[in-house]
């Protein structure tokens, strides 16, 4: 199969019509789709991803009615968010319809569901009769692709189509929240901080701690332990012992240089110091600092505040597979 680049949303909408993949643009990542209504394109995307079926999926909507059109029930929190966050990098885990199929939640009764703010994905979105199951456009596992180079870097030849929407903005996923009696649970540390989450709705915000049978049957996308991770082993700074040989390893710095490493080996996020601007650039140091073929890779850690938390999820998840 040949992967083709373009920017053609008829085409795109073609083949999801006929049951095909396609990788598409979203404000996160880019996010490989298919009909969430079809049981056959649906599993395609654990197919072309070599993703475990016991991993969730999340369905993306044109607009807030629609979305809520597929859940039971919509909690007085969901509605205001809704109408502060979406369109945006906002998922809600609610508990859904028959109509959505169990394959997207992987059977569990609960369905996560956004509405996404691209103009290239909202302009596909509008000329569809369906949601998009779309989780991250990548192998599972590895780094998430922020723009059409790095999705055909790692599916090339295995979807038949990539929707070129230009580079991600946000360049992290969305926050993913479920909500239980007079509490906000985070399943996922995302684009929309807790910091907002919490002055939109005055109610308090809790993280669901990871588990091993979380690992094993994840709630919803995103909470494996492993993730986001380059091939090259990445350390954090904090591991680096300065008695080591480092003429071959890159470094992935927050606004600085490090007199520690050579640097030309090194990828700041932010000369500025902008979380926002980490935010964006992280997973495209992980595409470019991986594609030098360091020895090893050191990367510090953010502020833990406001989007400096999911980032540092990032760093952690993708260091954790150097580890075990």
């Amino acid at each position: 199969m040949r992967t083709e680049v373009g920017t053609n949303i008829e085409k795109a909408k073609h083949l999801l019509d006929n049951a095909l993949i396609v990788a598409i643009p979203t404000e996160t990542v880019y996010g490989l789709a298919a009909n969430g209504r079809n049981c056959e394109a649906i599993a395609k995307i654990y197919t072309a991803k070599k993703r475990p079926l016991s991993n969730p999926l999340i369905l993306h909507y044109k607009d807030a009615q629609s979305a809520f059109d597929d859940v039971l029930n919509v909690p007085e929190n969901a509605k205001i968010l809704a109408t502060k966050f979406w369109p945006g990098p906002l998922t809600m885990l609610l508990e859904k319809k028959a109509i959505v199929p169990d394959e997207v939640t992987a059977g569990k009764p609960r369905v996560a569901i956004r509405v996404p703010a691209h103009e290239t994905c909202h302009g596909l979105l509008k000329l569809l009769s369906y949601p998009i199951a779309a989780p991250s456009a990548n192998l599972y596992g590895r780094i998430s692709p922020t723009s059409a180079d790095h999705v055909k870097e790692q599916l090339n030849n295995r979807i038949s189509y990539i929707l070129d929407g230009g580079n991600c903005s946000k360049g992290i996923e969305s926050t993913i929240i479920g909500f239980e009696k007079d509490k906000i649970l985070v399943y996922r540390l995302g684009s929309t901080t807790l910091e907002e989450i919490t002055k939109a709705t005055r109610t308090s915000v809790e993280m669901v701690k990871g588990s091993s049978q979380l690992e094993k049957t994840p709630e919803t996308s995103g909470m494996v332990k492993h993730h986001y991770a380059p091939n090259t082993p990445m350390f954090s700074l904090d591991d680096l012992n300065k008695l080591d040989d480092l003429s071959n390893c890159g470094f992935i710095g927050f606004d600085s240089i490090n007199s520690n490493f050579n640097t030309a080996h090194q990828f700041i996020l932010s000369n500025n110091g902008d979380l926002d601007t980490a935010a964006s650039e992280l997973y495209r140091s992980f595409h470019v600092m991986d594609a030098r073929k360091f020895e090893r890779l050191y990367i510090e850690w953010l502020p833990e505040k406001g989007i400096g938390r999911a980032i540092n999820d990032r760093i952690k998840r993708a260091i954790q597979k150097t580890k075990t």
